[in-house]
Order: structure tokens, then sequence, then C-alpha cells
């Protein structure tokens, strides 16, 4: 048998001490920096307060929704504010008590309804969102579980044909962006989604969509692969980026231990707020209340995540039930959950679902780091330049998890990034 010859060059580099990296944040944007900084050979230590999975994207749809790409702010939307304030049952609410503080937020959010913004806020996205599925696949793959994502593409169906047509702007867009949606009649529905067979008789095929089987799982396995490869996780808070002659030296954490870094980066969702001082930026970021339902023994299949457009929630199945959400709310800062949001999410659902067993339920909340264009931050500090940062991901944090963890690990190795990230500087604004 022949001796296999030996690789000298792979031999130094795995002698030669690595790099290290601290990312803080470990929901899903952190822990798929944290793997892809590892897979680029650095020595990483992942900071987050939470269990594993317990963060904003748990309580989500779980869908990799590749051609959401259109911004919330759309043309008309000023007129909508005054319902938001009236009917706090519907899909979009805002609380009277946040519009002191939210008004220059939502100042910049409305210059973004122009045609020609939301143009180009949807081509900037459309760059990130194409390669999702090429980025979470050699994460997935590391992972034991093979099932976390589903094969099933996503629904969304429509009371009347006025709903179609209301979006068939914002659809040409999608198109125009290589983007797919197939038009349902009542029988197509029935056949994709027995349990809405008669209810609903116009709807949206995304075919290039797909949910994950779990949120809270899917982060978890995620996490739990970083650990079996040499991770480390650290189960508090990071209280400041520690600093020397203008770099980043590592974090201090909540109990005053500190934790030395080559490299720190910020991927927190709306908990990155805290460090803008060190970061050296002034970014608009809103934690926008997303409020969910798992019902644990539903008693009706749902095949496939379904998008009621105009009830302004979702269906989605998973390994730990049938979750039930999608209404949001501009609470304000510190805001206390307003779970009746989430018992209006159910009372619609039922009307859907007649049969739902509702008897065993868990509500959840997240709060969706929103900027006013919609797009996240990724991006360099420039006051430490060796600082990097994840967040603003909106409802996309699941979907661009592992395409901000490899856009970000190539600016921390100096290569050239793929994408155009002028679009996501923390300066834009």
């Amino acid at each position: 048998m022949s001796a296999v010859p030996l690789d000298s060059a792979a031999i130094e580099r795995d002698a030669a001490p690595r790099e290290s990296a601290v990312v803080i944040g470990g929901g899903i944007v952190g822990v798929c920096c944290a793997l892809y900084l590892q897979r680029s050979g650095y020595a990483v230590t992942l900071v987050d307060p939470e269990v594993p999975g317990n963060s904003t994207a748990k309580w989500s749809c779980g869908q990799m929704a590749v051609s959401e790409v259109i911004p919330l702010s759309k043309p008309g939307i000023l007129i909508k504010v005054p319902g938001w304030l009236m009917d706090q049952k519907g899909p979009l609410a805002l609380r009277p008590s946040a519009l002191p503080g939210i008004i220059p937020w939502f100042v910049r959010f409305l210059m973004c309804a122009r045609h020609a913004k939301i143009v180009d806020i949807a081509n900037a996205m459309a760059t990130l969102t194409h390669d999702v599925y090429a980025d979470y696949a050699p994460l997935l793959d590391a992972c034991d579980d093979k099932a976390l994502m589903g094969e099933r593409p996503i629904l969304e169906v429509f009371d009347d044909p006025k709903g179609i047509e209301h979006e068939q702007p914002h659809l040409a867009l999608r198109e125009s962006l290589g983007f797919k949606a197939q038009r349902l009649n009542a029988k197509e529905i029935g056949d994709l989604e027995p349990a809405l067979a008669g209810k609903f008789s116009h709807g949206l095929l995304f075919e290039d969509w797909r949910s994950v089987r779990d949120t809270m799982g899917f982060i978890a396995a995620l996490t739990d692969s970083f650990i079996a490869r040499g991770g480390r996780r650290i189960r508090t808070e990071a209280s400041r980026i520690d600093e020397a002659n203008g770099r980043a030296t590592g974090v201090t954490l909540a109990n005053g231990e500190r934790v030395a870094a080559r490299h720190v980066v910020v991927a927190a969702g709306t908990g990155a707020r805290r460090f803008f001082g060190a970061l050296g930026v002034s970014v608009p970021l809103e934690g926008i209340a997303g409020y969910q339902v798992v019902v644990a023994d539903p008693g009706v299949e749902i095949r496939h995540s379904t998008i009621y457009a105009d009830g302004g929630f979702c269906f989605t199945p998973m390994t730990r039930g049938l979750q039930i959400g999608g209404t949001i709310e501009f609470a304000g800062k510190g805001a206390a959950p307003n779970f009746k949001r989430a018992d209006i999410i159910l009372e619609k659902a039922k009307r859907v679902l007649p049969e739902l067993r509702t008897a065993n339920v868990e509500y959840g909340v997240g709060y969706r780091p929103f900027l006013p264009d919609t797009k996240p931050v990724i991006d360099r500090s420039r006051r430490l330049d060796n600082v990097f940062m994840a967040f603003g991901h909106g409802q996309l944090g699941l979907t661009l998890g592992a395409t901000t963890g490899r856009l970000i690990a190539d600016m921390v190795a100096g290569r050239p990034t793929r994408q155009d990230l002028a679009p996501f500087s923390a300066y834009r604004f």
C-alpha cells in the first residue's frame, strides 16, 4: 500500500496559530457569521445571553423569502398611518404612545416610498437573495440533521383578485429581477393545500421560496455544528467593545470577563444599538414587534407555509407545531409586548380553519431590527477598522443569514466580496 504524500503547506497552516474573532449575537445572522469565519480558519467565540435558537428569528414565519425584496414602504403608505393608529387589530399597528419617538424614523421610512427608491432598494436586495441557497448549502451539509430546510414552495392566498392586481407592479418588478410567481386558481390551491380547499380562489405559488422545519431548531442545529467544529459559545451579554490605539482588542462580558480578539463582529439585531458609540455610527435602527402563536397539536394538516395576504398572517408547519404569525407593531423602544395581538392572530386563523385545536398554544414576539429603507447594514466600522457590522435585516434575517455570514468572513479576511456592499453601508444615513 503506497503512502499518501504529506501536504507540507497544510501542516504549516494547521500548526500556525489561528487569528481570533468574537461575534456578538447568537441569532441566525450571528451564528452564520461565526460559521463562515470558522470555515475561513478563525478561532471564533460567539457571545449571546440566550439558549441557542431563542432569538428573533425563532418567532418568524421560517421562510426563505428570496423574492421579498420590495421594501415595506410603498406608494400611498402615508394615508394608511391613521388607520394603523385607529385599528389595533390590523396586520400592521402603531401604538399611539410610540408616535413621538418614532417620528424621525417614519419620516425616513416614508421617503423610501417613491417608485425610483423602491426599484433601487429591490435591485440591491436581490443581489443578496439570489445567493441564499448556495450560501446555506455548506453550512447545512455540515449539520447532523440533513432535513433542516423543507422542500416545498410557499403559497400566498387572497380573498379576491383585487389583492393580486394590487401587487402586480411589485410582482412585475420581482420578475424583472429573476424571481417567479405562478398564479393559482381554486382547484390548484385545493390540490396543493387540501385544508384550504374551497376557501380561496386566488393565489400565488412562490416556487423559489422554502421554509425551515423549525425556526428554533434550525438555529440550534447550526450552533451545534459551530461548537462541534471547535467554536466556543458563551451564554452572557457583551457589555462593551474593548479598544486600544484605534483598534478593537476584544469584548468585555457582563460578568467582567474579557475575551481578547483580533476581529469583532456585531450581529446583535436591535441589541447592536448599545455599541453604536464604539462603532462610530448613528443608525436609525428600530425594533418592530412581530407576534407569533405556536399551536402544538393543531388537529389539521397544513403542508406548505402559506401566507394569507388579506388576513395579514402566515401558517407555517413546524416540528413543534403549527406556527401562525406575521402581524407587526410599531410599539416604541422598551415597550412591553402586547400579546392581545397574538390572540387576534389566533382568532383570524380559526376563521380560516374552524377545526383548529387551540388547547395547547405558545405565544412569542420577536423584535425585527428594521432600518427605514428595509436594507441591512453589512459594513466595517470606520472608527475601529477591525470591527464589522451585520444587523438590521428586518424580516429577512433567516433568509439572509448565510449570505451575510459569507460577506462578513470575506471582509474580515480581506477578500473581495461578491456583492457590492455600498448599498448596505452603515454610513448611508
